[in-house]
């Protein structure tokens, strides 16, 4: 076990300590405020205060960990380790040059999201507007490698010490938009996109559509067994995040009253965990968000407790609030729409923090990483880029042996429609991330 000692504890450092030491390195620890009790320890011990205590590993702490309110905070990056740091201090006794739980608590609380910003045209955080993609480490789990750093500091000063091995994890994530392309759509809805298809003398589509009407040919967009085989295949932990919603402009999955839809929800239940899609239109409206999730639980005849906004639509702190009154345990919405790498700087799940109440919550956030449409639509890699660039994303998690989330969806899946070849993206990173943990297993 290592003692800390602080003098003061706050909800601020209680939880981020726990973050670093129990939910990063796995380290068990004791908090104590006890300078004689600290002195006379003769284990591991790290001292956070403003003046070195004892003969321990020291970091000098600044004051967003003694703060409760959410203020200005002004960030100035440096580099140690080849690595951005902020919140730097000055000490000759200390272990770090660079208070890293105030930083890391900024990054993992999202606390750049709660001061005045300005919103993409769907009311989202834009990453443009994050110290991380302004600062160039938007791509790095820059907490799990500052905790890395740490762990090698506590290492040199204690060798005796015991740290427990960690384990890289991967989760392939499935959001479904939209189940069927042809199938479920209701006779107004198809008559409309049957028009619609003639009038753009899209051929293809009207040939299509025909003949999966005619149950001739498979729903383009109707990939699910492909998804449950290939991920049995490698052995990858799979969730499904279903839109359950009604039909709106940003939300056009089949009608939740669809008896064929709620067959393959439950279909898809019977062999991996299901949660729900919040829609689009739940972000303004927190009775839609309790509906859906209520709708949800009825079909699959148990609670559901997992969840990812639609659009990655969701605003701290009052969307995850909306979760957590609703039930929801864990949420998967951490990351951006329109570009890879890690939102909160980190590849480790976590509570959230709500600033505003200045708490710990119940909520897990399980941070992504990739995203099918980010890669393909925002930043135009081909399937090729897209290879290499989700390669290098789990080397990064598996560096710091992380957790590796990925989204895709069902109808990009289908290897038409311009997402040709792009199943073997999707393939080829199972295999890898399965590999890694197989290496792993053979280590042990």
């Amino acid at each position: 076990m290592m003692l800390i000692y602080v003098p003061k504890l706050t909800n601020r450092i209680g939880y981020t300590l726990n973050l670093i030491f129990q939910g990063i390195l796995h380290i068990p620890f004791e908090i104590t405020l006890d300078q004689d009790y600290y002195t006379s320890f003769e284990g591991c011990k790290l001292c956070y205060s403003k003046q070195k205590i004892g003969d321990g590993l020291y970091i000098k702490h600044t004051n967003l960990l003694f703060q409760t309110t959410i203020e200005d905070q002004e960030i100035q990056i440096s580099t140690y380790n080849d690595m951005p740091i902020f919140y730097t201090t000055y000490s000759k006794e200390q272990t770090l040059p660079f208070d890293i739980f105030a930083a890391s608590f900024y990054l993992v609380s999202r606390y750049e999201e709660y001061l005045p910003h300005r919103k993409d045209i769907h009311q989202r955080f834009d990453y443009n507007n994050s110290i991380a993609y302004q600062h160039n480490f938007l791509h790095i789990p820059l907490v799990n490698k500052w905790a890395e750093i740490l762990k090698n500091k506590i290492q040199e000063r204690y060798p005796d010490f015991t740290i427990s091995i960690r384990r890289f994890h991967f989760v392939n994530t499935i959001d479904v938009d939209a189940a069927y392309s042809f199938k479920g759509k209701g006779v107004f809805r198809s008559i409309g996109a049957f028009i619609r298809d003639i009038i753009k003398r899209d051929y293809e589509s009207i040939k299509m559509r025909i003949l999966v009407t005619l149950k001739l040919r498979k729903d383009p967009f109707d990939t699910f067994e492909y998804i449950l085989s290939t991920s049995q295949k490698h052995h990858a932990e799979l969730l499904f995040f279903i839109l359950f919603a009604d039909y709106d402009n940003y939300d056009k999955n089949i009608s939740h009253n669809n008896l064929r839809f709620q067959e393959l929800i439950k279909h898809l239940g019977d062999y991996c965990k299901v949660g729900i899609h919040p829609s689009y239109a739940s972000l303004d409206n927190e009775n839609k968000l309790t509906s859906e999730i209520k709708r949800l639980s009825q079909v699959m005849h148990k609670p559901i407790v997992r969840s990812r906004f639609h659009f990655l639509r969701f605003q701290l702190p009052t969307s995850y609030k909306n979760l957590i009154d609703n039930g929801i345990e864990a949420d998967f919405s951490m990351g951006y729409s329109n570009e890879y790498g890690f939102r909160a700087s980190i590849c480790t799940p976590f509570n959230f923090y709500d600033l505003e109440t200045d708490a710990e919550t119940t909520l897990v956030v399980h941070p992504f990483a990739i995203m099918d449409t980010a890669l393909k639509k925002y930043m135009n890699h081909t399937p090729e880029e897209a290879s290499n660039t989700i390669k290098n994303i789990i080397d990064e998690i598996k560096s710091v042996e992380g957790t590796f989330y990925s989204i895709w969806h069902n109808n990009n899946l289908c290897n038409s429609m311009g997402w040709e070849k792009w199943t073997e993206v999707y393939e080829g990173m199972l295999e890898y991330a399965n590999s890694l943990k197989n290496k792993q297993l053979n280590n042990k």
